[in-house]
């Protein structure tokens, strides 16, 4: 069976409101014979004569008056379904997005994050997720946002932007011998230290901006998150290094300290998926998680 022309629903709905081939015609920018032809297509495909004249002018019949309101209403469901989104009701927008983030992130920047979401759309739900691999798959289909560190380049279809950049630090427990004293290379590197790598590495930045000073750290202990190495910080005497602004609400009542070498820095940024890049909500929500970041690492 051959698929119907959808074009004649605008010019049976212009037919019908006007009532005249000719006003029709001038309506569509169709010569009269044009509209004569359309119209004698339309009475093909509907079975019935739709307008049939009555003295000068035409009417339309019983089944022309059943489709009226119903073609209408499909040719303007057509013209919204094809125009720009219409303007951003935040105040009643209803939608979940979801977020994936290394550990540390949402307790740094997610108070502020929720409340600012609450206070201008109290219909949107923030669905945080805990980031347990680098593979940025997820964007295509499960996820709204992500945030990684992006060292190698990005397929065309991720779109990024920079949040913060970031510098590690040193933190043990308060009663480490290293909470007491200025911090050397040497002392640094003679302590026992615990290691964040989600692939279960034993090396990494740190130990690179290390090397160059002819010293290494003994590292016993491999975590995948920061949050782990923290947590071992705090309860023995191991030395974890992580970013400063990432880890700022977990580091609460532990003794920070500048690294004594060049300290690795890193830039933390927020990824999408192009299949969002023009939706409107999507593009507040962003906009919103980048203000939050950037103000909360200039603070």
């Amino acid at each position: 069976m051959a698929r119907p022309d959808l074009n004649l629903l605008i010019t049976l709905d212009v037919l019908l409101e006007e009532g005249s081939v000719t006003r029709a015609g001038q309506r569509l920018a169709l010569s009269p014979s044009a509209m004569s032809r359309a119209l004698a297509r339309l009475r093909r495909a509907t079975g019935d004569p739709l307008l049939v004249k009555a003295g000068r002018g035409l009417v339309p019949t019983p089944r022309a008056l059943e489709l009226r309101d119903r073609v209408r209403a499909l040719v303007r469901e057509a013209e919204d379904v094809l125009s720009p989104a219409h303007r951003l009701e935040l105040a009643s927008l209803s939608r979940t997005f979801t977020i994936r983030s290394s550990d540390g992130l949402v307790e740094a920047f997610g108070p502020e994050l929720v409340a600012r979401v609450g206070a201008t759309a109290p219909g949107v739900r923030l669905r945080f997720l805990r980031k347990t691999t680098k593979n940025p798959g997820p964007l295509r289909d499960t996820i709204d946002l992500d945030t990684a560190v992006v060292e190698d380049p990005l397929s065309p279809d991720i779109l990024d932007t920079p949040l913060f950049s970031d510098t590690f630090v040193g933190v043990v427990r308060p009663q480490h011998p290293l909470a007491t004293g200025p911090v050397t290379i040497e002392r640094y590197a003679q302590a026992r230290h615990v290691n964040v790598s989600r692939r279960g590495l034993t090396e990494g930045l740190v130990d690179e901006a290390l090397h160059p000073t002819g010293h290494h750290r003994e590292v016993v202990t491999v975590v995948d998150g920061f949050g782990a190495a923290l947590a071992l910080a705090r309860a023995s005497d191991l030395v974890a290094t992580v970013p400063s602004r990432h880890t700022a609400p977990l580091r609460e009542h532990l003794h920070t300290f500048n690294l004594p070498f060049p300290a690795p820095q890193v830039t933390v940024s927020l990824l999408w998926h192009t299949r969002l890049d023009a939706d409107p909500a999507h593009h507040w929500l962003r906009t919103t998680v980048v203000a939050v970041c950037r103000a909360s690492s200039a603070d």
